[in-house]
């Protein structure tokens, strides 16, 4: 059910919104090091990623949306922490903001409305992994009542340096 405010809405993510979905990746995979893919991704490439979150169940795909123009403001994502069985009930979450969206709370309302979904899931722990320095990552992670658990130093490397990874920890 689509919720936000007058200005912005948030629903479940559909197949019309993946060539915006990837154009607003693809400014954090050539741009920044926030996400540790180094090249970009065509909407085909990037369809298989939108199908593995469908509108139940644990791994999820909200997407904030301006309420007018329909303009893709953001997305959040719940997926699978890993591969293995006995990590079902664990799930790594993330967001994005558009460039430019910053400051409008879109973080926030886009993280409410995906804890909101996978609140009947059967999960135990969600994850979130931040490229370090990110102060409003932690600061939304934090708000959110995820927890620091660790850093993985120097564990990526994008745009010539080594990145620090900080990873988060909420229990669901």
């Amino acid at each position: 059910m689509p919720s936000g405010t007058a200005e912005v809405q948030v629903r479940p993510g559909v197949e019309a919104d993946l060539t915006a979905l990837t154009a607003l990746y693809n400014h954090y995979v050539c741009e920044t090091p926030i996400t540790f893919d180094t090249e970009p991704f065509t909407p085909k490439e990037r369809r298989p990623w939108l199908l593995s979150h469908p509108e139940d169940g644990p791994h999820r795909l909200r997407v904030a949306a301006d309420a007018d123009s329909q303009e893709i403001l953001g997305y959040a994502t719940s997926g699978p922490y890993r591969a293995k069985p006995a990590y079902a009930t664990s799930v790594e979450t993330t967001v994005y903001v558009a460039p430019g969206a910053g400051g409008r709370g879109i973080g926030s309302l886009l993280y409410t409305s995906l804890f909101d979904a996978l609140a009947a899931e059967d999960l135990h722990r969600a994850y979130a992994a931040v490229a370090q320095p990110n102060e409003a990552s932690a600061r939304l992670h934090a708000r959110f009542g995820f927890r620091h658990v660790g850093t993985y130093r120097e564990v990526g490397r994008k745009f010539g340096r080594y990145w620090d990874v900080a990873w988060y920890e909420k229990p669901l």
